[in-house]
């Protein structure tokens, strides 16, 4: 490289340098409003969760309990609709919208309704949970291909199933989705894709409760 072809790129990296300053220059009020604005908006969210979203989600769990005992002791109207003084479930997620409270109410609220048997509402509600936790998100995506096989639409229970195995990834609820899957499978007259996912409890659950008498369904749709 020639001296002159280093002096030129010399003055053209100055010029990049000398530019991008007097950017800087030129717009330090916009930068510095973008930032102001930017701690600002931090402070107003932090402020949010401490001063009014933290107190919200201590009341809701506070008052939500006994409508989890309703629901464990099945008296699913109680725990929707509330008894003497104490919320439901309903309430609960109309009162606290945005909290992990109302956020897991949806999922007591779904299952109470499947158990009534109002499927459409429990599909409502348990689409509209959202959960971290594998198990229960698993059991909501079962339980909500329960309701679809309630209301005779395969299709679809197929694919909350297919979800809650794959969300479960374990050997507890995996074998009971599959199991359930398969069943779907012989509703819908597909044979070959039941003794599939019978199969892969046999193979990949042995030791599972469903494993134990999965030998007769297998047989059974081989049979057919």
């Amino acid at each position: 490289m020639s001296a002159t072809e280093v002096k030129t790129k010399t003055e053209a990296e100055k010029a990049r340098v000398v530019k991008g300053g007097s950017f800087v220059q030129e717009n330090q009020k916009s930068l510095l409003f973008i930032a102001a604005a930017i701690v600002v908006m931090i402070v107003i969210y932090v402020a949010y969760l401490k001063l009014y979203l933290a107190p919200r989600e201590g009341k809701a769990a506070n008052q939500m309990h006994v409508a989890q005992d309703f629901w464990a002791n099945k008296e699913w109207d109680k725990a929707i609709n509330g008894d003497a003084g104490y919320p439901g479930f309903k309430k609960i997620i109309a009162d606290y919208s945005n909290t992990k409270t109302a956020n897991l109410a949806y999922f007591y609220l779904g299952t109470a309704y499947l158990n009534k048997g109002e499927y459409r509402q429990a599909i409502e509600n348990l689409s509209n949970f959202h959960g971290d936790d594998n198990m229960v998100s698993a059991e909501a995506l079962g339980a909500t291909g329960d309701a679809y096989v309630e209301l005779k639409d395969y299709d679809k229970a197929e694919t909350y199933f297919k979800k809650a195995a794959d969300k479960a990834s374990n050997k507890f609820l995996s074998p009971l989705y599959l199991k359930k899957l398969g069943l779907v499978y012989e509703a819908k007259k597909d044979k070959a894709a039941a003794a599939e996912a019978y199969k892969k409890i046999k193979s990949d659950y042995p030791e599972s409760a469903e494993a134990q008498s999965i030998d007769a369904y297998i047989g059974r749709v081989e049979a057919k």
